[in-house]
């Protein structure tokens, strides 16, 4: 009798199906990383067997921030059942606040 080796599966179909589509929708790895409660090296390896993720060259700082803050305020909002518009307020939040928030919930 042969032994056969289990892997485990770090992410269910459904997370993988997720994932996938957060980041085509434009969510950034970290954001995932966030949601999903995993590491965001993870999150790029997953993506990258999946076939969808793309190496980013260097953003401009503002634009990056300004795009992952408002990211990070579209997970709160779906997490909550809010609109992104009713939580427009934390767009002064600062990213760590964000960030801190949506892992909480």
């Amino acid at each position: 009798m042969t032994a056969t080796k289990v892997t485990p599966v770090n992410y269910s179909a459904e997370q993988a199906a997720q994932m996938v589509e957060n980041y085509t929708n434009g969510f950034t790895v970290e954001a995932i990383a966030l949601e999903m409660g995993k590491s965001v090296r993870s999150v790029i390896a997953k993506l990258s067997r999946e076939g969808v993720y793309v190496a980013k060259g260097k953003v401009a700082k503002a634009e990056s921030q300004t795009l992952r803050k408002a990211q990070l305020i579209e997970l709160i909002a779906a997490k909550v059942g809010a609109t992104q518009e009713s939580l427009e307020s934390l767009e002064k939040a600062t990213k760590e606040a964000l960030e801190i928030l949506a892992k909480a919930i």
